[in-house]
């Protein structure tokens, strides 16, 4: 799965008389089949190559989490700053596209150190799988998160959106009801005005209230919880 770049070092050691001899080294770069190859671009062109890096968090491999990483649809680097679009509302409208900056990098070799703002300082090892395609480990809690390159004029935006609408619900508090319609069966559920979408290790979950609208959200009494799942059906979701 890591793609390494093969070094190949040649010496050639010509034993002169008895007791003297010459070396010669001889080193060139090989990559796959052996063939010399002009050498690879550094990792900071390489991050840079792609104006976003969508964070596919579906394929992440590990017990750990990295927070920065775990939140972030997006990330971007940009001469030593990093931003990330953590927000589905508004993405693609936030700073051009970039989201917002969220700290600082630097790169050594296949290194990178991230200074976040709020997280502190990660270092991550960071591996090419493909042209548009970069594993980033992180040692420090022995998981991979797997990027894939895109550049803003091509990137899917509303594909992002629809992909994590579950994430979408839960950015919000509260959901206010503005409308009940007529059709259908009348429930239990239709004196409900406010809905709430757990995050975290509950993905699933689901809060009403009761309370008059109008209520601030900070004050709002949690009637019932239930389960809830998210299901699209020709691009329109459903509860």
């Amino acid at each position: 799965m890591k793609t390494f770049k093969l070094l190949s070092i040649f010496a050639l050691i010509a034993t002169l008389f008895t007791s003297c001899y010459t070396e010669v080294v001889v080193e060139e770069e090989y990559v796959g089949s052996g063939s010399p190859v002009v050498p690879a671009i550094t990792l900071e062109q390489m991050l840079r190559s792609y104006e976003l890096w969508y964070v596919d968090i579906n394929q992440t491999i590990g017990y750990g989490e990295t927070p920065f990483l775990q939140i972030a649809f997006t990330v971007s680097f940009k001469n030593g700053a990093l931003y990330a679009n953590n927000n589905l509302v508004g993405i693609g409208s936030q700073g051009n596209g970039f989201g917002i900056p969220i700290g600082y990098y630097d790169t050594s070799n296949m290194i990178l150190n991230v200074d976040h703002d709020i997280d502190g300082y990660d270092s991550f090892d960071v591996y090419q799988i493909d042209n548009n395609t970069i594993e980033l480990y992180n040692p420090y809690n022995d998981t991979s998160y797997f990027l894939n390159g895109y550049q803003r004029s091509t990137f899917d935006y509303d594909y992002v959106f629809y992909d994590n609408i579950r994430y979408f619900m839960q950015e919000y508090e509260a959901w206010e009801k503005t409308y009940t319609s007529e059709y259908g069966a009348l429930n239990e559920f239709d004196n409900e005005n406010y809905l709430q979408f757990l995050s975290g290790g509950n993905d699933n979950t689901f809060r009403s209230s009761q309370d008059q609208m109008g209520t601030n959200p900070n004050s709002l009494y949690w009637d019932f919880t239930g389960i809830y799942g998210v299901a699209d059906v020709s691009r329109q979701y459903v509860l």
